[in-house]
């Protein structure tokens, strides 16, 4: 037994991605001295850090412009900086962004806490350790010799999710952290007739068996916070409250988030829960990827974003998203889900070679994504169509209407055509919504192309099959915003329990602006663990005065 598991803890953390770690380094700064982060994976397999590891490492923030940012910025010297054009973001246009994906059904509370706390906390995270970049290859173009940042999000952390975790295990390890891995919370423990939170219980993976565990009783003064993400590595979960078909859906991440801590929430405190349950954070993934884990070298790099500069068309031949309705960061999150709803929930992503240079290296290169590449549009439709590779093996993705293929991408040219002739003062430009699309007064689209359409017209062409990959779940426990308190049923806040990161419900209903996961679990985070401190110092004083 692991020596430091007979220890009482001021505050238990479990999940030890950016939310965890967040609320455990906020823990130490607001005294608490022993201080436990319980992570379910195995040190040893890299599924360490949750979610957190697999992102991109963005961060979305309120700013005022480049030299706002200036002093927390790596990787950016003088002469780049000077060929960078990048607006403010202000709090009401990240207000509005969350609002207006959400369709307003975002709870107001929290989503200020998110807007109105997000600079602050990009400050102490830096502090703590945690480095920042521009996010150029994400969210700039070069255009005409300048970067142009749109979207409303410039920050990722150097290194993505990889650094991220890095850093936040160096931060930890500096205050005296204690992070037991190959730990598995299954239970919550309150006293006796107090519905009060002293506790958990835990499965500890053996360290001479990996095929064998004990059980446990871990002691907390101050609580326990829930940090331990949603239930999107749960085909049944999935399957019972996303809809048919979402069992079907790949996990972009770790394995591990299997719903473990809603359910104990619930079952054991009657936790009150919120957000869209329904709904989920995914994009357009790779299909040749494995549908139960993300890989741990690639990361999110089997994202594939690219959708604005083409066309996305189902396996019958049709599209099925207005691919330029607006930037990447705002639409991925939505369109994901949309491509399991199309026959076999897949769908191909249509290049040709006037912006095959604009895709980003990272997600597109020959080395990260099995492309389809023809001189002509009819050979492209024949090579999706193919049902066998060259062993006889059955492909996954075959184009089953290769006529309707080429009609729709005959009939979306002709468009762009009609619309250009219209408008020929417009200018193509990624970096902005620049009005380019499929819809004239002589022609149009039932879906149309609201900007950046430009026509496939230029050999060589080129497909790329994805699927929907998910990320997380929008539904979770409902909190008191400035404490992250779970509530119970009646609305109380249940003592010695805070949650946050993806297990807080409120914010995200059905789409999601692009940044804000890792921001809101970085506020929750820290003020969970800031809540949970003052309750274990509280209670000491209380058993001092006995």
């Amino acid at each position: 037994m692991d020596k430091h598991l007979e220890n009482l803890w001021d505050v238990i953390i479990v999940g030890g991605g950016n939310a965890g770690y967040s609320a455990a380094l906020s823990a130490k700064e607001n005294g608490a001295k022993r201080v436990l982060i319980v992570e379910k994976s195995n040190k040893i397999n890299d599924y360490r850090g949750g979610n957190s590891f697999f992102t991109a490492g963005a961060f979305r923030t309120v700013f005022d412009g480049l030299q706002d940012l200036r002093p927390i910025l790596h990787e950016l010297n003088d002469e780049t900086a000077s060929l960078i054009d990048m607006d403010p973001y202000t709090s009401q246009e990240f207000y509005n962004d969350v609002m207006r994906v959400t369709s307003g059904r975002a709870d107001p509370a929290l989503t200020e806490l998110l807007v109105s706390s997000s600079r602050s906390t990009i400050t102490w995270l830096a502090q703590l350790g945690i480095r920042f970049r521009l996010s150029f290859h994400r969210q700039a173009y070069k255009v005409q010799g300048r970067y142009k940042f749109w979207g409303g999000m410039v920050l990722s952390t150097v290194n993505g999710g990889k650094g991220l975790m890095d850093q936040w295990e160096q931060a930890a390890t500096r205050q005296g952290i204690h992070i037991q891995y190959g730990t598995q919370c299954i239970g919550l423990v309150c006293e006796p007739n107090h519905m009060r939170v002293c506790g958990v219980q835990v499965l500890v993976q053996s360290k001479s068996s990996s095929s064998s565990s004990f059980l446990h009783v871990l002691r907390c003064n101050g609580g326990v916070v829930l940090a331990c993400g949603g239930f999107e590595a749960n085909a049944s979960l999935r399957a019972q409250y996303l809809g048919p078909q979402w069992e079907l859906a790949h996990v972009r991440g770790t394995p591990y988030n299997t719903g473990d801590g809603l359910v104990m929430a619930q079952r054991d405190c009657q936790a009150a829960t919120t957000g869209g349950w329904s709904s989920c954070h995914s994009t357009c993934w790779d299909l040749n990827t494995s549908p139960y884990r993300g890989n741990q070298t690639l990361t999110n790099q089997f994202t594939k974003s690219g959708y604005p500069l083409g066309l996305m068309i189902n396996s019958d031949g049709v599209r099925f998203v207005d691919e330029g309705m607006d930037f990447r960061n705002y639409t991925y999150a939505f369109f994901g889900k949309e491509i399991l709803k199309q026959p076999g929930g897949v769908a191909y992503q249509i290049y040709d070679n006037k912006v095959a240079h604009w895709l980003r290296k990272e997600e597109y290169d020959d080395s990260v994504v099995q492309k389809v590449v023809a001189d002509t549009l009819e050979e492209l439709a024949e090579k999706l169509t193919m049902a066998e590779d060259i062993n006889g093996n059955k492909k996954k993705g075959a184009l089953r209407n290769q006529q309707q293929f080429l009609q729709t991408i005959r009939q979306y040219n002709e468009c762009v055509y009609a619309h250009r002739s219209c408008a020929p003062h417009l200018v193509w430009d990624p970096a902005i919504k620049d009005g380019l699309s499929t819809q004239s007064p002589d022609k149009s689209l039932s879906i149309p192309k609201s900007n950046w359409a430009l026509p496939i017209d230029e050999a060589p062409y080129i497909a790329v099959k994805v699927t929907t990959g998910i990320t997380f779940t929008f539904g979770g426990l409902s909190v008191e915003p400035q404490s992250s308190s779970v509530l119970n049923t009646s609305g109380i806040p249940i003592d010695g329990l805070f949650a946050c990161g993806e297990m807080v419900g409120g914010v995200f209903y059905e789409n999601y602006p692009g940044g804000s996961g890792l921001m809101l679990g970085s506020i929750t985070g820290r003020n969970a663990g800031s809540s949970a401190a003052r309750a274990s110092f509280k209670k000491q004083e209380h058993i001092g005065k006995l």
